[in-house]
């Protein structure tokens, strides 16, 4: 089976995040006044092919650990959506 994957990226709790400062203060500058804890993050789409979504789920958390995100100072939310063949 083939997954689409969606890895959401974004800093940990407690770890800053000068994009997402700079953009709320712009914002507000724009007159946005009620947008506030904004965070800046990262998205990264791709196909996974595994044995069902399980495994796919397995395989892309992996990824993450090792290659695509920092587990130190950030976190991942995991989407996978079948492709249909």
């Amino acid at each position: 089976m083939r997954f689409q994957a969606l890895v959401e990226v974004r800093p940990r709790e407690g770890i800053a995040n000068p994009e997402g400062a700079t953009i709320e203060r712009a914002l507000a500058g724009l007159g946005y006044n009620g947008v506030t804890e904004v965070r800046v993050g990262k998205a990264i789409r791709f196909t996974v092919e595994a044995a069902d979504e399980p495994a796919a789920r397995e395989q892309v958390v992996a990824l993450c650990r090792r290659l695509l995100t920092n587990p130190v100072i950030e976190d991942a939310d995991v989407t996978l959506d079948p492709v249909e063949e």
